[in-house]
């Protein structure tokens, strides 16, 4: 069975693609270096930003496996206009995922892309994604239409779901009592 461990991000000082992890979130950094010890992960593929790969280094190094940065896993940008109403505006692309803001993708564009890296690597198991919550949350969606907007707000800096492929696949949050 093919097992694929999906990481968000632990707490970071921003949204900019070079905003470090906080001192909060380099202390989860090495929790979840210790968490994820427990898995038998073969490799590391990850968000180019600098949280994404600040949270997975801990691990990477303990477990001597190296990061494969992928500009695939980035966060999605939502719009380049300044949106008020972006949590409105972000659900509204759970419910249409054709929507697209100014500047912005559509949840099918920003889907495509993280689906194109997990078939680039579909003869590999047991491999790691880092990426963000967004993009996290359209990944699971498309193993289950019942992840959504709901599930994406309820994400925590870091998370970890477990995606299972064998006759069926299957979905679950390893980081819920973390």
């Amino acid at each position: 069975m093919k097992k694929i461990y999906v990481v968000r991000h632990c707490q970071a000082l921003g949204q900019d693609a070079d905003a470090p992890l906080s001192n909060k979130g380099m202390e989860q950094a090495c929790q979840l270096a210790d968490f994820l010890s427990n898995y038998e992960i073969t490799q590391i593929i990850s968000s180019p930003y600098k949280r994404a790969i600040q949270s997975i280094e801990p691990f990477s190094k303990q477990c001597n496996i190296s990061i494969v940065e992928d500009v695939r896993l980035k966060e999605r940008i939502l719009s380049t206009t300044d949106l008020t109403d972006w949590v409105v505006k972000l659900k509204s692309t759970f419910d249409n995922m054709s929507i697209r803001y100014e500047g912005g993708e559509s949840s099918h564009y920003a889907l495509k892309r993280v689906v194109d890296v997990v078939e680039e690597h579909r003869n590999l198991n047991n491999f790691l994604l880092v990426t963000h919550g967004n993009i996290m949350s359209l990944l699971l969606h498309y193993y289950d239409s019942s992840y959504g907007f709901n599930e994406w707000k309820n994400l925590t800096n870091p998370d970890v779901y477990c995606i299972s492929i064998g006759q069926k696949v299957s979905i679950k949050r390893l980081w819920a009592n973390e």
